[in-house]
Parts: C-alpha cells; sequence; structure tokens
C-alpha cells in the first residue's frame, strides 16, 4: 500500500490516499473544477444527472498577494471578484458532506507583472531566479508561500485532507513557474514540499505532481499523486489509456495516477473495459461542463449513470 511522502501526514490525508489507491482501476471517481462560490458546474450536473461529483476543484487565484488591480483587464478582475471567499466555500462543503477536496492555484507572479500576471506573457518573473539565495525573487517567492500556508493551516486544524496541485502543467511554458523549463518547476515544487512540511506542517496535503515530462519530475520521495492535463483537439470516446500509459513511463509506476484536468469526460463503458487506473477525473469549469460545447447533456448523463462512476453519497 502507497504511504503518504509526508511521514507526518495526518489521518485524513493518510485514509484519502488509501481510498484513491483502492478505488483505482476499479472505478474512478467524479470530479468538477468550480472557481465562483455559486458554483454553477456542480448545480447544471445535478440538474441533469441527478447526482452530484464526489471530488470538487476550487482555485486560490484571488489570494494571490501580488495582483496588479491597477492595470487588469475586465476579464481578469472579473474572474477575482468571482473566486473571493472559495476558500470558505471550500472548507464549509469539507466539513458538511462526505467529498474530496482539491486545490489549484493560478498563482498571480510574486514580483511585478499585470492583468493575468500567471501567465508568462503578462510578467517579467524570473522563475529560475527563485533558486539563487538572496535574489528579490527568491524572497517574494517565500513571502507569497507563507500567506497562502497561512490560509490553508484551518484545513490543516480540521484535518481536512487537500489534494494540494502546485506548479501544474509544466510541461508547458505559458505559466510563468513552467517558462524556463520543467526542471525550473520541479525544484519550485520541491522547496514548496520542503517548507510546507517542515516550516509550516501542513500535513493534511497530498502532493500531487502535474508534469508528463521525464525531466521534470521531481521523484517519488516528493509526490503523492501523478497526474496530467489533457484537452483533446476535438471529441473521441476514450479511456485515456495511451495518456495513462504515457504518463507512468515518464514519471514514475509506484504512484497512484490521476486526470487533474480534463476538457472531455472519460467513456465510462472503455473504462470498465479496459480498468485504466485513473483514481479521479476532474473536468474543467463554466463552458467545459455547462452546455453543449464540450460535453453533451447525452455524454454527461451517461458518465454519472455508470456504475464504474464515483458519485457523491
Amino acid at each position: 500500500m502507497q504511504k503518504p511522502v509526508n511521514k507526518d501526514a495526518s489521518a485524513g490525508a493518510r485514509k484519502l490516499l488509501s481510498y484513491l489507491c483502492d478505488t483505482a482501476g476499479k472505478g474512478i471517481i467524479t470530479g468538477q473544477h468550480t472557481q465562483t462560490n455559486y458554483m454553477e458546474e456542480i448545480v447544471y450536473i445535478k440538474d441533469k444527472t441527478g447526482k452530484k461529483p464526489k471530488l470538487r476543484g476550487f482555485e486560490l487565484l484571488s489570494y494571490s498577494p501580488n495582483i496588479n488591480y491597477d492595470d487588469a483587464s475586465y476579464e481578469c478582475l472579473k474572474e477575482i471578484y468571482d473566486n473571493r471567499g472559495t476558500l470558505d466555500t471550500a472548507y464549509n462543503w469539507a466539513g458538511n458532506e462526505d467529498g474530496i477536496l482539491t486545490f489549484s492555484f493560478h498563482w498571480f507572479s510574486p514580483l511585478g507583472g499585470r492583468d493575468k500576471s500567471f501567465y508568462a506573457e503578462h510578467t517579467d518573473f524570473d522563475a529560475s531566479k527563485v533558486l539563487i539565495y538572496g535574489t528579490a525573487e527568491r524572497e517574494a517567492f517565500y513571502h507569497d508561500m507563507d500567506v497562502i500556508a497561512d490560509l490553508l493551516k484551518p484545513f490543516c486544524d480540521a484535518d481536512i485532507p487537500i489534494l494540494w496541485r502546485p506548479f501544474h502543467e509544466s510541461d508547458g511554458n505559458w505559466f510563468w513557474w513552467g517558462a524556463k523549463g520543467s526542471e525550473v518547476a520541479r525544484e519550485l515544487y520541491k522547496l514548496m514540499f520542503e517548507h510546507y512540511t517542515k516550516i509550516h506542517h501542513l500535513d493534511n496535503l497530498l502532493w500531487v505532481w502535474n508534469c508528463r515530462l521525464s525531466e521534470g519530475y521531481p521523484g517519488d520521495d516528493y509526490v503523492d499523486v501523478i497526474s496530467v492535463d489533457i484537452y483533446l483537439p476535438e471529441y473521441k470516446p476514450t479511456d485515456y489509456h495511451e495518456e495513462y500509459e504515457e504518463l507512468i513511463s515518464n514519471t514514475t509506476r509506484n504512484k497512484v495516477a490521476a486526470l487533474a484536468e480534463i476538457g472531455y469526460l472519460p467513456d465510462m463503458k472503455l473504462l470498465e473495459k479496459s480498468h485504466t487506473p485513473w483514481a479521479y477525473y476532474m473536468t474543467w469549469s463554466k463552458e467545459f461542463i455547462i452546455a453543449e460545447k464540450w460535453n453533451t447533456t447525452e455524454r454527461l448523463k451517461e458518465a454519472y449513470a455508470s456504475e464504474y462512476a464515483i458519485c457523491a453519497t
């Protein structure tokens, strides 16, 4: 049985990891990202299927300490304001329902930047300089980490486990943490792991790595869950088996795996046949689940009606 990489992991974190390992290949945990307090995606799924996802993803972007409000587009500001208070919503939901939390963090760059500065094109923040002692970049990086750690502590105090997925999609260069390569993102992740486990003792976190490149993998000592984000250019019925094989070939075969973000829902009939051991999936928010652009109502109903799909009770 897989053990958490944090030797001081809380009882809740240990229980959740055990559950993920037991589930993978026998069923798949349904998941949905939401980034607003009214969680319109969950309302939509319940209305169309009569069920709710077992896992919910919440967004921390509005909690970034360095947001440039003076040089931000309407779209950026709306996303920030819609996202405010989601940690309270997540905390209350996790305390009242038998569900699973995962957090995404589109981290506005710790220094400089404009508009949505989690995108590399909107900031000149050089992530590689975080790895150099004494730099302003390193100081700002640790400052922001401390701010976020304080916000996560109530979850730790209540032993609410969180699937924590920092520095996601570092196999691409569109975010500042991946702009200098996945190797840099790997080292940022390791810095955060050490800081959050040894200094802040956030022992309720399960550490989710989100990069399919072999050179970016931090190593088995730092990762509880390997994961990948997949947005296919067009719909096809799939169990994402090829992507699973690619992921474990480039990272490790020793960790439970997840579809951390997807556009198109997996085909439950194919999954039930192949038993590709994804522990969970999380469909992205808004138009990726609402309306017919990415997932039709028919496919949504089929996915949630399947006995292979694990939904909220």
